[in-house]
């Protein structure tokens, strides 16, 4: 997605971490950055409002159940392993092995 307009910010660049900057996860400069490209670019705009509509629909509905502590390590291991750079594999690495 692009306006087709130059930014100082590139449209791919938003994108791919727009999530991190709707989390409050990156550094304030990098935050800055991707306001001013906001009031530049109305489909990252559009973009970027409807991931946090949907990001607020999800924590309605489903903010209160509990997440097993089990499942929560596999996904934050996963997410480690993706942010690493490392291959992630096909199989869940996280399972114990069954016993024959």
């Amino acid at each position: 997605m692009s306006c087709g307009e130059p930014h100082e910010t590139d449209c791919s660049e938003v994108l791919d971490h727009l999530y991190e900057f709707l989390d409050h996860e990156m550094p304030d400069a990098d935050c800055t950055k991707f306001e001013v490209h906001f009031e530049e670019c109305s489909p990252c705009l559009e973009k970027y409002g409807l991931e946090q509509a949907v990001k607020k629909l999800v924590k309605r509905c489903c903010g209160h159940d509990d997440v097993p502590t089990d499942l929560r390590a596999k996904v934050m291991g996963r997410i480690d392993l993706i942010r690493s750079g490392q291959a992630v594999p096909e199989h869940d690495v996280t399972a114990t092995p069954q016993e024959s």
